[in-house]
């Protein structure tokens, strides 16, 4: 999946229900659920956060980094968050992106296809520059594979 703007969560976990080969009577029982309910599911665009953890456990598959991929690609965190006081949360706090492979090959392919330039990943993904050069002279071998 190169596109992380549009998650179709039911069609990805018939996806990876498929490339598992999990019988149906297995998924059945660990979900508690019918086969009607499964084929239900695979038609949902989205799912409540138990049950797609439930998936993730019975698949060995994290479905919420999709989510998360998402957010890094399409709502990235602004830079004027970064100059402003850290405010006190109770929330876990995380350090930095974690960009996955698939990110990565996903934005150097829009660079090396001329879809964006170098300039406007920076600025759209607020990708640091030198992070973005060490990716393409990395990766960009790897992505034309």
């Amino acid at each position: 999946m190169s596109n992380f703007k549009e998650i179709h969560i039911g069609q990805l976990l018939k996806v990876a229900v498929t490339e598992s080969g999990i019988t149906m009577s297995r998924i059945c029982n660990f979900l508690k659920c019918s086969e009607a309910d499964i084929a239900k599911t695979y038609l949902q665009e989205n799912l409540s956060t138990d049950i797609l953890l439930k998936w993730s456990k019975l698949l060995e598959y994290d479905f919420f980094r999709l989510y998360s991929q998402h957010l890094i690609l399409y709502a990235p965190a602004s830079s004027e968050e970064k100059t402003k006081e850290k405010k006190a949360t109770a929330l876990p706090q995380f350090r930095k992106n974690i960009y996955t492979k698939e990110v990565i090959n996903f934005i150097i392919e829009q660079v090396s296809t001329g879809e964006m330039s170098k300039i406007e990943v920076m600025e759209k993904y607020k990708i640091p520059k030198t992070t973005l050069y060490k990716w393409i002279s990395k990766y960009k071998n790897e992505s034309k594979q």
